[in-house]
């Protein structure tokens, strides 16, 4: 294999090749450094024929991520005696719900661009290397004490990661300090706003391509061990997320992407291929 092609796919989605994007999955959902963009590139390191099946398991894959939410923070979904939590969710989740349904196409366009990957997690880097900076003075310690318009700034936030590579933990964290929360706050309101998010995402996506889903027992199969697969993983990065981000803040992710996307730009300007 020469170096040119790196990026080209040539393969179609094995079991373990299922398994290894669920666990990248997992892994980065939940922390600000673009789960799409990992996905992207583990799929094409791998050699992943990036057809119609294997676009639609990258985004159904998220089920199980998002199950993890649920179950870590159960007493918080299931207490219905607050419904404030509730109201406030959606009206996070809302306008990325609206211009996802709006631009979807276009959205589509810019996953098959590694630049525009590359570029938002080099961008979204740097900006991670000041926000702890930027944000010392928090004033809200709980979702609880967060207002409605504070919510659903917060979910306009979230609109910046329907750019592949920005990261939608990193958008809504961000819009989060922005509006006073503190780092813990503003970490578990984001992965309270996945829930609605993701859950809407996949399942308009498996409406749209359910024929494809059914078509066959070998795609159901991947898709039940990758959720499977994504939930045991994303517990694990839930815990260890929160707990670096009270000790390190966000600059240790910074040089993170940066690093990414360095890489994945200068492949990109150097020729290599990278099917998406």
């Amino acid at each position: 294999m020469g170096p040119s092609s790196l990026f080209l796919f040539v393969s179609t989605m094995s079991t373990i090749e299922a398994i290894i994007i669920a666990i990248v999955e997992g892994l980065t959902e939940f922390i600000p450094v673009s789960s799409t963009g990992h996905m992207i590139i583990a799929s094409s390191l791998m050699g992943i024929n990036k057809d119609e099946f294997t676009k639609l398991f990258e985004v159904c894959v998220q089920l199980g991520a998002i199950l993890a939410v649920v179950v870590l923070y159960w007493k918080k979904f299931f207490n219905f005696s607050k419904p404030d939590f509730y109201f406030k969710l959606f009206l996070g989740v809302l306008p990325a719900l609206i211009l996802g349904y709006l631009f979807g196409d276009y959205i589509d366009s810019m996953l098959e661009k590694p630049e525009v990957v590359g570029l938002a997690l080099l961008l979204g880097g740097i900006v991670l290397l000041f926000v702890d900076k930027w944000f010392q003075n928090p004033t809200i310690d709980s979702d609880e004490k967060m207002d409605y318009f504070k919510a659903i700034r917060i979910g306009f936030y979230q609109c910046i990661a329907l750019i592949p590579g920005v990261s939608r933990s990193a958008a809504t964290i961000i819009g989060g300090m922005q509006q006073k929360l503190t780092r813990h706050a503003a970490a578990e309101f984001s992965f309270f706003l996945a829930v609605p998010t993701m859950a809407a995402a996949t399942g308009y996506k498996i409406l749209k391509h359910h024929d494809l889903l059914l078509s066959s027992g070998e795609n159901i199969k991947l898709l039940l061990i990758g959720n499977v697969v994504a939930f045991i993983v994303a517990m694990l990065a839930i815990k260890f997320f929160i707990g670096a981000l009270q000790k390190y803040g966000f600059r240790i992710w910074g040089y993170y992407r940066i690093i990414v996307g360095v890489i994945i730009l200068a492949g990109f300007f150097a020729g290599y291929k990278m099917s998406v």
